[in-house]
């Protein structure tokens, strides 16, 4: 089997489809599918098209090695699959709609052959993340072989009052996001993450998807800074779908990364960038505070949430196969 053959689509089972890898001609197709896909099963999040948009751009991950769409005999794409992963990595991620998996499973089992090439891991697992409602989907994963190996909460806090106070000792001072600050702030992340169960250092690429993302909102995003140093001591970036409003019923601040780096850790920061972003949601007319948390979370952010008044409402899963 050639890279260009999995690339390709070869391996795909399923003849009554036409396979080849996603373009940017794709684009307002691709999304399409998604679409029709969410309206059935009503995820969280799913894809938009800038967000297919930002993929054609990905250097580590090229959309032509990595993705795979099936189109149908008038040229409609019914399935679509991709894969990501990081050059030393222990693991790829899948993603897609109507039953991609073999593809997936088998670009990912490719993409850690060429990392034994150049002295790569020999370990290869595919994972996969869904939410605990679409049981289907836990079906198809159990069948071929998955297995539930984390659970995560998203959790909501209405913005009514009264909401907490920022409070922060005098060392330390809490800024807006600003994009000057943004290398500083992701040395930050993989410093704070280091500890996090599946979590792995974001280059500036990846970093690029977080902070470029289309639904990502720096004015509702902050920093909290060590005024004697100006090093980042903690972080709080915000995002918002206004899409979600009209599928969900409310609008949503959602903390899209929450971090604090261990020399700074116990002093409150957590408490006040959330506290801050509550504020910052409210002022900008939204109904809720959201976030998603690792149930094992290793700093006990799970307990400050609750404190907080934060409530679980809904429940995902990542799951993993050996390949």
């Amino acid at each position: 089997m050639t890279r260009s053959d999995v690339a390709a689509g070869c391996t795909v089972d399923f003849p009554g489809l036409r396979w080849r890898s996603a373009g940017a001609r794709d684009l307002d197709a691709w999304a399409a599918l998604i679409a029709r896909t969410a309206a059935v099963e009503k995820p969280v999040w799913f894809e938009h098209r800038p967000d297919l948009e930002q993929l054609m751009e990905s250097r580590k991950n090229p959309p032509e090695d990595n993705t795979v769409l099936g189109f149908d005999s008038e040229g409609v794409p019914r399935a679509y699959a991709r894969i990501t992963k990081n050059t030393s990595s222990d693991k790829s991620y899948g993603f897609g709609c109507v039953d991609p998996l073999g593809w997936l499973e088998a670009r990912a089992w490719q993409r850690f052959l060429e990392d034994v090439a150049v002295g790569g891991r020999v370990t290869a697992r595919l994972r996969i993340h869904n939410e605990q409602q679409h049981e289907h989907q836990a079906a198809l994963f159990t069948a071929r072989g998955y297995e539930v190996v984390r659970y995560f909460n998203e959790m909501h806090r209405p913005l009514t009052p009264p909401l907490p106070e920022a409070v922060l000792g005098p060392d330390l001072e809490l800024v807006t996001m600003d994009p000057e600050l943004s290398e500083a702030v992701r040395l930050a992340h993989n410093d704070a993450f280091r500890d996090h169960w599946g979590s792995e250092p974001k280059d500036e690429e990846s970093w690029g998807y977080v902070v470029n993302d289309p639904q990502a909102r720096p004015d509702l995003s902050a920093v909290v800074l060590e005024r004697s140093t100006g090093k980042v001591a903690g972080y709080q970036l915000a995002a918002h779908d206004q899409e979600s409003a009209v599928t969900r019923g409310f609008s949503e601040g959602y903390t899209d990364l929450l971090g604090v780096r261990r020399k700074f850790r116990g002093r409150g920061i957590a408490r006040a960038l959330l506290a801050d972003a509550m504020r910052r949601f409210a002022a900008a007319g939204l109904d809720v505070a959201s976030l998603d948390v690792d149930s094992e979370n290793p700093t006990g952010a799970l307990a400050l949430y609750l404190k907080m008044g934060y409530q679980p409402v809904n429940r995902s899963l990542a799951w993993d196969k050996v390949l």
